[in-house]
């Protein structure tokens, strides 16, 4: 990450006043960051963020130096839940104080709007996420979350686990539906429902299946690598892995969820194991995933499998009480 800047922030401009030419240099060193720090090609969600800006129909703002923009923060919101889909300011001018001056502008704009009552955000690129002030910090939450990857050269190494009574195949849309009140079940009362609503309930986790398989903020859905575990006797899903790419040879493993009755039996490292061959199959070189801090045995699970943590950040709620 770049360290921080002594640069002081300029003003903000809401993002509809702009084309996506004036955004290019900003887009162009996020590009380069997200690649440097994450191997991770932006280039997909950057065509996204141009085409919206072009249209005029990106909320959001834009941090100011002069006539250059040199930061931005877009949202989204869905009836009474906002999500800030991301933050990005040029490492010139990468600070605490001007990072919080696109949080000022959205946040402020957001309890204007009308309805929203919450604020979700997991900004990866935001600067010292777990120890910093933050606006509203009355009604602010932070939970720690790693960014871990592996290498794949050693994969075959892993040992497989065998699961009587399991049918492990590929992952399909056939099996969304039920894909998406599996992961509801499973996330009851687990510490990822407390920053993020799609997991607490089956709408909810449908809207979040819709958005990696369908869309490139993630990635682009892996099908291949991707795998459902299933009852041989009755058909019910157990567990599942869903896999993206997110550049040339580099996957990221966007979920994994087994049911509460096969929690700890190895369903979901034997999930992960066959996710991990699939894509050295296919020639990656690396895999990632993220995890929040506060979950150690996923944590612990992930270690084993030869996993590293590359980086720290947060996930953050602002809900007024």
């Amino acid at each position: 990450m770049s360290p921080l800047t002594e640069r002081h922030p300029g003003p903000v401009a809401e993002l509809g006043r702009f084309s996506a030419e004036d955004l290019g240099p900003l887009l162009d060193e996020a590009l380069f960051t997200w690649d440097r720090d994450f191997d991770w090609d932006f280039a997909p969600a950057a065509e996204l963020v141009r085409d919206f800006v072009q249209r005029h129909a990106l909320n959001g703002f834009a941090l100011m130096a002069g006539s250059r923009i040199v930061g931005y923060a877009y949202y989204v919101c869905e009836e009474t839940k906002s999500l800030i889909g991301d933050l990005y300011v040029m490492g010139e001018f990468r600070n605490v104080e001007s990072e919080n001056a696109l949080l000022q502008a959205v946040l402020a704009e957001l309890w204007r709007t009308p309805g929203v009552r919450r604020v979700e955000a997991q900004l990866m690129m935001l600067s010292s996420a777990r120890n910093r002030e933050l606006p509203f910090p009355q009604w602010v939450r932070a939970y720690p979350r790693d960014f871990l990857s592996t290498p794949l050269a050693n994969v075959n190494q892993l040992v497989p686990r065998e699961h009587l009574n399991l049918t492990i195949a590929p992952w399909t849309t056939r099996v969304q539906d039920e894909t998406a009140r599996l992961i509801a079940d499973a996330y009851r009362g687990h510490v990822d429902n407390d920053f993020s609503e799609q997991s607490r309930s089956p709408e909810g986790a449908q809207r979040f299946l819709t958005s990696i398989v369908q869309y490139p903020g993630c990635g682009t859905f892996c099908e291949p690598a991707s795998f459902a575990a299933t009852d041989a006797s009755t058909g019910v899903l157990q567990g599942i892995v869903l896999v993206s790419m997110v550049a040339a040879k580099v996957g990221h493993i966007t979920q994994v969820c087994v049911a509460p009755a096969q929690q700890g039996t190895g369903l979901g490292y034997e999930l992960v194991r066959r996710s991990l061959l699939a894509l050295s199959a296919n020639g990656c070189r690396s895999v990632s995933l993220t995890v929040t801090t506060a979950n150690q045995a996923a944590v612990r699970l992930y270690e084993r499998m030869g996993f590293v943590n590359r980086g720290e950040f947060a996930a953050h709620v602002w809900e007024p009480r």
